[in-house]
């Protein structure tokens, strides 16, 4: 008989590939994921250690489940609790030491052990149900949080549980970057790229299934530097070789780091129509003194002289971006620098937050803590100008033809939603036969989040594919 799975995702898009990874993992055991905790016979928490007060949330919701938990040992059902992710990687025994009743925590470089770890965990726990009765509640307590020698992508079952029109695929991880603010190299471990075979493979399994869309991940993805025979190859020449796949429409990439933009990945900008006119280059600060201090290992100009080279190759380039306002030791003239860059890349979409320490980190430690403040009005002041910008940019689309590869219906009737080349949801009436195609939709309207137009044909069989460049958006926002 099949046993209920719950995973609840925390994060990054790493996160939800190393979940759906886990998945895939555990049908061996006999598990079949679901979408709600309701009545499962395993929870995994898939924790993210980059939010503030991210332990002390994951420590939260490990106390509603624990009622959960008691509710079906007084029935005589076990129910297994896994925490996994970078929380458990820097937490480890100590998860177990205030949360007794988990079952198993585990890092992210462990996942690959999880069928023998759940096995493990699943023994202890019958062991200590039957010492207490039949209704206890103490957890099996098995704890993973090693950094292997073995790769995790080596171990991993082939097929992946569930395809759909756009999908992940982690081809990188680790940093070797060590930010003052990033707790990444402490729970991730060092760069680590996987071989161009092994992502080649993964990616004609993908698009067999029907994926269209691949957004190859990493927490320093332009860092890649993949095995291959007669050498190593860098993310533009991967790039390349996966446009060659038959089927693969669209290629994507995040995260990426200003420093690891090299000539051939400009080129494959440039070269390759399948790569989308969206680009997500964190700068964290526009201020040369606070790079310094972030140890990003560029400044300011460096990272604009990057932009002018991608958009030298691709004028319609869109970015994204991350931002940390009030990093310890910044002070009004070093956030007014971070506003005089943001004027001058214009932003199509960009994250922002408040520094918050992080345990371990270099930054913590210092005695230059901003107040907070003055943290909360520079954040308000910077989410002021990039969300102007971005409505600006959503207004630019209105007349304009765009490709919109269809993820899912919409909650109206009649309605559809995808996402544009630019990472904007866009939302038109059409059929549900639609989902997984790609749409050619007239952009009508531009809200602060979203899009909105109709198809521009009814002819709905037989929809061909787009990946061709936009001339309409280029001209708006050259």
């Amino acid at each position: 008989m099949s046993k209920k799975l719950f995973i609840k995702t925390y994060g990054c898009q790493m996160n939800v590939y190393d979940s759906e990874r886990m998945t895939d993992s555990l049908v061996s055991l006999g598990y079949d994921p679901v979408t709600t905790p309701d009545d499962v016979d395993m929870v995994i928490l898939n924790t993210c250690h980059i939010r503030e007060k991210a332990t002390e949330k994951v420590f939260s919701e490990l106390g509603r489940i624990r009622r959960e938990k008691e509710a079906r040992a007084a029935e005589g059902k076990p129910l297994l609790i896994a925490v996994a992710g970078c929380v458990a990687q820097a937490e480890g025994e100590e998860i177990v030491r205030r949360a007794p009743f988990v079952d198993l925590v585990f890092g992210p470089q462990t996942y690959h052990r999880l069928p023998e770890l759940v096995r493990e965990a699943e023994q202890k726990a019958v062991e200590r149900q039957a010492a207490s009765g039949g209704r206890g509640t103490r957890g099996a307590g098995v704890v993973d949080t090693d950094f292997p020698v073995e790769s995790k992508f080596d171990f991993l079952p082939e097929e992946r549980h569930a395809s759909s029109a756009a999908a992940f695929l982690s081809i990188q991880e680790g940093c070797d970057k060590f930010c003052s603010f990033c707790v990444v190299p402490y729970t991730r471990g060092a760069e680590f790229s996987r071989p161009v075979a092994q992502v080649l493979a993964e990616a004609r399994r993908l698009v067999a299934s029907g994926t269209a869309e691949l957004t190859l991940l990493g927490q320093n993805v332009n860092a890649y530097h993949g095995e291959a025979a007669g050498g190593e190859w860098g993310l533009g020449r991967l790039i390349r070789e996966l446009a060659e796949i038959d089927g693969l429409e669209r290629i994507r990439y995040t995260t990426s780091h200003p420093n690891d933009v090299d000539e051939e990945l400009v080129a494959a900008h440039r070269d390759v129509p399948q790569l989308m006119p969206y680009l997500h280059l964190p700068v964290q600060s526009g201020s040369d003194r606070v790079l310094q201090a972030m140890n990003r290992k560029h400044d300011a100009a460096a990272y604009l002289r990057v932009i002018d080279r991608l958009r030298e190759a691709r004028p319609d380039l869109a970015l994204s971006s991350d931002f940390i306002v009030g990093h310890p030791g910044e002070s009004d003239e070093d956030f007014a620098a971070t506003l005089k860059l943001v004027t001058q890349v214009g932003y199509a979409q960009a994250y922002s937050f408040k520094y918050s320490p992080r345990p371990g980190t270099p930054a913590a430690g210092t005695d230059l803590q901003v107040d907070e403040a003055v943290k909360s009005d520079r954040l308000e002041t910077l989410q002021q100008l990039l969300n102007a910008q971005q409505l600006a940019f959503n207004a630019a689309s209105v007349g304009a033809v765009q490709p919109v590869l269809v993820e899912r219906t919409g909650q109206k009737d009649g309605q559809l939603v995808g996402r544009g080349p630019y990472m904007q949801a866009v939302h038109f009436p059409g059929p549900d036969r639609l989902v997984g195609k790609i749409v050619d939709v007239r952009i009508e309207s531009g809200h602060a989040n979203s899009l909105a137009g109709m198809a521009v044909t009814g002819e709905w069989d037989g929809v061909p594919d787009r990946t061709s460049r936009n001339p309409e958006h280029e001209r708006a926002i050259a």
